[in-house]
């Protein structure tokens, strides 16, 4: 049985919403998920055509209908379908990091001032 562990396995989307809404309200749940549709003349109609063909805010939904029933939460797991918005920043920040290490390896003659706002930035960023 593949979805023994799935404690959402057998519910429904729309029951899942309706309760909820039931229990935070549309207010409440715009506060605790910003998106449109909770927060814009919600319905349950709209807001479950959204969630429908959005996967990251219907993973938001269902974490926080998890967590408000107590039930086991999911283990984070990486995405393979290239849709994280972290892939262009990873791929930016590689980038950075490069040109970063061509800069110091170029210039060896630094003074004390870029020093101290390299290892602010490291204390930033963690480097």
């Amino acid at each position: 049985m593949t979805q023994a562990n799935n404690p959402l396995h057998g519910l429904k989307f729309a029951d899942l919403l309706t309760d909820l809404v039931e229990h935070y309200g549309w207010e409440e749940l715009g506060q605790r998920i910003d998106i449109r549709c909770f927060n814009h003349d919600p319905s349950i109609k709209s807001s479950l055509r959204f969630l429908r063909k959005t996967l990251w805010a219907r993973e938001k939904v269902e974490y926080l209908y998890l967590k408000m029933n107590k039930l086991p939460l999911p283990a984070r797991k990486p995405r393979d379908d290239h849709y994280q918005a972290s892939d262009k920043s990873l791929r930016a920040a590689s980038n950075r990091a490069n040109n970063s290490s061509r800069v110091d390896s170029s210039s060896s003659d630094t003074s004390d001032s870029s020093d101290d706002s390299r290892q602010a930035n490291e204390n930033i960023w963690g480097r």
